[in-house]
């Protein structure tokens, strides 16, 4: 079985699918995350690629951890705690470094539960758009665990430091409808349109320059982390290589022309 369904369309517009319905989605296997590592470095040397949707197969976008293989010996648990350690370092936690490296943006289209690691998951995208089914749950404390993946950097950047604390302290679960109000996501939409409307933001992304598009995008992660002399810099570099570009040259006189561009990538 293909664990992650990978497909591109003529617009550039990469969609993977996680499909492993039977674990609804499980990401804390190894063989799941080699397969959406690769899918996701795939996406990062495709020169036609200009977004990334990320979904998953069935009623679940992901379930996590696979509660099946955890407990003393089962799954990135290991009777010797440095082993675990590494476990996590070689494992999971290779992921949000993956979609920080990814240059082009992702949308989490979130079908159904995404819990724990599932909810850290749609964190590591840089947009997430739910279907009315969808809930979320930073569950990690009612296993008596905590995020082993990165979920308590990502959580306070998306929905701020007090939701945060109450989320992950609690390990409620958060639908749709909330998640919209605190801005984990940006928009809830029906669920047979869902991934109909993560393609239309794509769409609009992904009609933008595609230089411009990856330069903004780094600016606005690097933002999380750099001090602003620093974006500064960074900024000023990055706008001295838009001005050289094709593209901006044919903004510019489709503006000026009052007609449409037409965008190459150069």
């Amino acid at each position: 079985m293909t664990l992650v369904l990978s497909e591109t369309d003529a617009e550039g517009i990469v969609t993977l699918t996680l499909n492993d319905p039977e674990t609804r989605n499980a990401i804390s296997d190894q063989p799941m995350i080699e397969a959406l590592l690769a899918a996701i470095d795939a996406a990062n040397r495709d020169p036609r690629a200009r977004v990334v949707i990320l979904t998953g197969a069935g009623k679940a976008f992901s379930s996590g951890g696979n509660i099946k293989k955890m407990g003393a010996g089962g799954g990135l648990n290991d009777p010797l705690a440095a082993r675990t350690r590494l476990n996590y370092r070689h494992g999971i936690q290779r992921l949000p470094l993956a979609f920080e490296a990814l240059e082009i943006p992702v949308i989490a289209a979130v079908n159904g539960p995404a819990i724990g690691a599932g909810c850290d998951l749609t964190l590591m995208c840089d947009l997430r758009i739910a279907g009315e089914s969808a809930r979320f749950a930073e569950s990690f404390v009612k296993l008596g665990i905590v995020p082993g993946d990165g979920g308590a950097w990502l959580l306070p950047r998306v929905v701020g430091f007090s939701k945060a604390c109450e989320m992950a302290l609690t390990g409620d679960m958060v639908d749709a409808a909330e998640a919209l109000q605190i801005g984990l996501v940006s928009r809830v939409v029906p669920d047979a349109g869902l991934l109909d409307a993560a393609r239309a933001l794509a769409l609009r992304i992904a009609a933008n320059p595609v230089h411009a598009v990856r330069m903004t995008k780094r600016l606005l992660r690097e933002s999380s982390t750099q001090r602003l002399d620093q974006i500064l810099e960074l900024s000023a570099a990055f706008q001295a290589l838009s001005h050289a570009t094709g593209d901006h040259d044919e903004a510019v006189a489709a503006m000026r022309e009052r007609r449409k561009p037409t965008f190459t990538g150069n």
